[in-house]
């Protein structure tokens, strides 16, 4: 099947007018970002298969934002857990094949260890994955910014779950890796990184630039992933003119 390109939704952009971009740019899917206008509940899982089919699109989500699956409270982690486990069920009757969860907590730092927080977040990807594996569905867990499960701790993961990764160039830059160094990563660990979030910027920040706009060196970043990687890659810009989003497919399209 080879890589294949998409790109995620932003706030203020409908599904179907997305999924027809995607379709003029020559993209393989969409990254429907399941928070807000298109929280679970709002979905129409009927239609928005139907719409993907209508623009020969496949379908990936990033799922809810701030649902704490490690949080030291039990019943908060169990809300977020139950919340997600829906999503992934409504993603699946959507016609997604797999779905970014975060990788993070809003646990109170001074109070509380991050080896006991990681042990949490374990046990809820793994809970996560498997039921996500009923559903024919994969989750990839997300590096996010901050110390407290960054690129470096995703080995445990791999080793304790079953679950992939996604892989975020800008985040991974805001915790301190250079281009090399994310290169360098997804030599070693691309079997269990499934996903990429092209997120382009010009300094340690979470820029979200159109690809090819900011200083990462993505002809070396991605080079691991050039042959025999299966992946998909979605194109994460903050901004809702079409014109950007083409533009960086053109880019993308050119360096692959």
């Amino acid at each position: 099947m080879g890589i294949r390109r998409g790109f995620v939704t932003q706030v203020g952009m409908g599904y179907e007018e997305a999924f027809g971009h995607a379709g003029e740019f020559d993209l393989d899917f969409v990254e429907l970002m399941m928070d807000g206008a298109h929280e679970r509940s709002r979905l129409d899982a009927e239609a928005v298969r139907e719409s993907a089919a209508e623009n020969d699109i496949d379908l990936a989500v990033h799922l809810p934002f701030a649902l704490d699956i490690a949080s030291p409270f039990e019943h908060v982690r169990e809300g977020a857990l139950r919340e997600l486990l829906a999503a992934i069920e409504t993603a699946a009757d959507c016609g997604a094949e797999k779905g970014v969860v975060h990788a993070s907590t809003s646990a109170w730092s001074p109070a509380w260890e991050h080896a006991d927080l990681h042990d949490h977040l374990i046990d809820s990807v793994r809970e996560l994955d498997e039921f996500a594996d009923e559903h024919d569905f994969e989750i990839c867990v997300e590096n996010v910014p901050g110390d407290f499960f960054p690129s470096e701790s995703f080995p445990r993961l791999f080793d304790e779950t079953g679950a992939n990764m996604t892989f975020d160039t800008g985040h991974a830059r805001m915790n301190g890796m250079d281009s090399k160094e994310m290169t360098d990563f997804l030599a070693t660990h691309g079997e269990r990184v499934s996903h990429l979030h092209l997120n382009d910027t010009r300094r340690p920040a979470d820029e979200h630039l159109p690809f090819g706009a900011g200083t990462l060196d993505f002809g070396a970043v991605l080079e691991p992933v050039q042959q025999n990687w299966t992946g998909t890659l979605s194109i994460e810009t903050f901004t809702l003119d079409w014109g950007y989003i083409e533009t960086s497919v053109e880019r993308l399209d050119a360096l692959l």
